[in-house]
């Protein structure tokens, strides 16, 4: 009997920005790393990732991933796919604000009431999100060989969105740290590709 295709695929958070400790909606605004600070977390990562040799790296198009990835990746960079539908949710005209800023608005609150099933307002629900991310997913399960790697590089809501739909993790539980993130196992067999395990990176003892 041959053995199953499978592929691991490793998606990772941006380190942190200006936003990020201001803790304001970034989404897809292009805010770039926040340098010196970004680079601790970054370095973790990236001796966490140095023994890893990966067929296929993919990321997000905007500035505070490619940055992220010339760091955890030098001289990658240039073979990344680049690619859009990996940016964060789409938080329409929250980007900018804070949660002191908007707490009493009563659309914020039924959008957070929604778990983000409801699109904000100028912006795109987690189904939408869902919508472009497995597009993405399917076409990187379908260039597959019999044991292939991938990295992606993305933002925070992507992989929650991922942990949600391949983990069955509740909306709120499915966060990861800044520049952390998300080692997903897929194993094809004869009724398709189906996620088989998932575990954190950095291992735990390495965010230490």
């Amino acid at each position: 009997m041959a053995a199953a295709r499978r592929l691991e695929l490793v998606v990772v958070r941006h380190g942190v920005t200006r936003w990020n400790l201001e803790r304001r909606y970034q989404g897809q605004r292009d805010i770039p790393l926040l340098l010196p600070d970004a680079v601790p977390d970054m370095e973790r990562l990236r001796e966490h990732l140095a023994g890893t040799e990966f067929d296929a790296i993919h990321c997000s198009d905007l500035a505070r991933c490619r940055q992220t990835l010339a760091h955890v990746q030098p001289g990658r960079d240039a073979s990344a796919l680049f690619d859009p539908r990996l940016r964060e949710l789409d938080f329409g005209d929250y980007e900018g604000h804070t949660w002191d800023e908007l707490k009493d608005d009563p659309h914020y609150r039924a959008w957070i009431d929604s778990a983000g099933m409801q699109a904000p307002p100028g912006g795109e629900s987690s189904d939408a999100l869902w919508g472009r991310l497995s597009a993405w997913l399917e076409g990187v399960l379908a260039q597959a060989g019999d044991r292939q790697r991938v990295l992606a590089v993305s933002h925070g809501g992507v992989i929650r969105e991922l942990r949600r739909r391949l983990e069955a993790v509740d909306f709120w539980e499915g966060v990861v740290g800044q520049a952390q993130g998300r080692h997903f196992t897929f194993i094809h067999q004869e009724g398709g590709w189906r996620c088989s395990a998932s575990s954190a990176v950095p291992v735990q003892g390495d965010a230490n």
